[in-house]
């Protein structure tokens, strides 16, 4: 294979792991398998990833300032929580086997799938315009961000599920605060894999900018059709990878 196509094969990709991403979550299922598919070592492919992680997610903040949908105050206020977490959790860490960490993060992915399906009542969810912080909150996401930092897959997906319930958010708010959360701690992740030369710029930019342009239009549909679509594209990401893990097929 071409140097031509497989950059190709990687911004082709990228888009449609970039729509999936922000739209919901688990569009590093797709990349990441390629990326050590095209020769690359788990640890690069992992650092590889994150540059376009971070490009990604910069390109739906953009897209949803646009679209007027943001309240990036609060998205950082929430995004310092969980950074701590993130940090610790990566610094506490254990070496789990590879089954074991699939078959927790099946259960989690099930569970996340039962609180989509019963969705909080159109009177319960607060106006666009309106702010519900529950203190709690705050040390959910400190927990979340240590999740982050201890097994890291499918983060999105709990964040989602986590914002949308607690903090009585629809899927669009939900979707915005996630991407920056995101956003911000993956910066020092990106600095460690950069410092440890574990990334393929060259790479890492041609996924970026497929991811980038995925995210994006994410963004637009997302505010065009509503909260229906995204819910209905999350339930169908995260059954996927759940029935992935559990090695359904």
């Amino acid at each position: 294979m071409s140097e031509i196509v497989k950059l190709l094969l990687l911004f082709s990709l990228g888009s449609v792991a970039g729509f999936i991403n922000v739209m919901a979550g688990g569009g590093s299922t797709l990349t990441l398998p390629v990326l050590i598919f095209l020769g690359l070592e788990g640890s690069l492919a992992n650092g590889t990833n994150r540059v376009a992680i971070l490009l990604q997610n910069l390109s739906a903040i953009i897209s949803f300032k646009r679209e007027k949908y943001e309240k990036f105050r609060l998205s950082f206020k929430l995004a310092a929580f969980a950074l701590p977490g993130a940090i610790l959790g990566a610094l506490l860490s254990v070496k789990i086997s590879d089954e074991l960490f699939e078959k927790i993060l099946a259960i989690v992915m099930m569970g996340i799938i039962i609180t989509l399906i019963i969705p909080n009542s159109k009177k319960d969810l607060i106006k666009e315009n309106a702010t519900y912080n529950p203190w709690y909150v705050y040390p959910a996401l400190f927990g979340i961000g240590f999740y982050g930092g201890f097994i890291q897959a499918g983060v999105g997906f709990i964040i989602m599920a986590t914002l949308h319930h607690l903090m009585r958010l629809n899927l669009i708010y939900t979707n915005m605060h996630k991407v920056f959360i995101i956003f911000l701690y993956t910066i020092p992740a990106i600095i460690v894999f950069a410092i440890t030369e574990n990334i393929n710029w060259i790479y890492g930019l041609t996924l970026a900018g497929g991811m980038a342009f995925g995210g994006w239009w994410a963004v637009k549909l997302a505010v065009k059709k509503g909260e229906k679509i995204v819910r209905v594209i999350l339930l169908i990401a995260i059954l996927i990878m759940a029935l992935k893990l559990l090695n359904a097929f």
